[in-house]
């Protein structure tokens, strides 16, 4: 599919499977006030479909779906539609118990997504069977297919994976735990014993530093936070490991990607607060991140631009 082109009525699944570009996690804009800024937000979610996104995963983490009022969760998933305006899928965040999770599935579906990202359950460590039953009450609750994510407290067995399969409305797994072994057990008992279209993410931060090992398992969808504030150098990252290009891979990896990462190690919550603060750089003033994150330190933010910079001199090498 190419940029800008409308999708189509096929299952989302089919739609994410082999994408055109890096699926898209943008920020959630707030005002100086501190409220949420629909006007930017839709700015921001345009210009990442207009720049090359394959969806757009809005009010999930990097969109800070933990800092967000229900209304203000239902108005940020509707602004995401209209600023798609039909030409890439939106996938919604749903979380905290399942109660919770459920309403704000309901107010996803309500908004005009496409489908749901379920996060982990609010603090509660649970037993497989418990995870389970939630997932499948969440995927119950509305007609968005659903993709589960894995990290933290909400951490499966193959054997759960296979259930998750299994159930009407869950279309894939997302993973941020970044346990290799347990993906490629993951991976092939649900090739096994569920084939079909289920979909397996690599979704840690900067899932492209982790990239060529997912494909390796044979997960080639990542979610890309790099996209929200540098989508040229995504784009070219992404479309270098499409293609087997393997010295633009390692420019990238050595010289842009190793130093974000070792940048974004350097504080809590940077996996949202440095990538908000590289939106700012990049011209659109998202606002500043909502406690409990905190904004990056001024010298980071210095370092974060000169990342960026060398990664854009590197693209110009690789021409």
């Amino acid at each position: 599919m190419e940029p800008g082109e409308l999708v189509t009525s096929a299952p989302l699944a089919a739609r994410l499977g082999i994408p055109s570009g890096p699926l898209f996690f943008p920020v959630t804009a707030f005002g100086p006030d501190g409220s949420v800024d629909l006007d930017t937000f839709r700015t921001h979610v345009r210009r990442g479909v207009e720049a090359g996104a394959a969806a757009v995963f809005a009010c999930c983490g990097t969109g800070e779906f933990h800092a967000l009022t229900p209304e203000e969760f239902e108005a940020c998933a509707r602004a995401a539609v209209e600023a798609t305006d039909g030409r890439v899928p939106v996938v919604a965040g749903a979380g905290y118990g399942t109660a919770l999770a459920v309403r704000y599935a309901r107010l996803a579906e309500a908004a005009g997504a496409d489908g749901l990202l379920a996060m982990p359950p609010y603090l509660v460590v649970a037993g497989q069977e418990g995870l389970l039953r939630h997932y499948r009450e969440v995927a119950a609750a509305t007609a968005l297919p659903v993709i589960v994510y894995q990290r933290d407290n909400a951490v499966f067995t193959p054997e759960t994976v296979v259930g998750l399969a299994r159930t009407d409305g869950i279309i894939g797994l997302k993973d941020g735990l970044g346990d290799l072994d347990l993906m490629q057990r993951v991976v092939s008992a649900v090739r096994t014993e569920a084939p079909g279209d289920f979909l397996c993410f690599n979704g840690l931060p900067t899932a492209e530093l982790t990239q060529l090992a997912y494909r390796a398992l044979g997960v080639t969808l990542y979610s890309s936070a790099v996209f929200c504030f540098a989508p040229e150098i995504a784009l070219a990252f992404h479309q270098a490991l499409r293609t087997g290009d393997d010295t633009t891979v390692e420019k990238l990896l050595d010289g842009f990607y190793r130093p974000f990462v070792e940048l974004r190690a350097r504080g809590r919550g940077y996996a949202v607060a440095l990538v908000k603060a590289g939106v700012r750089l990049r011209g659109l003033d998202v606002g500043e991140v909502r406690p409990p994150l905190h904004e990056p330190d001024e010298d980071h933010v210095k370092q974060l631009a000169d990342v960026i910079e060398r990664g854009y001199a590197l693209l110009e090498e690789t021409k």
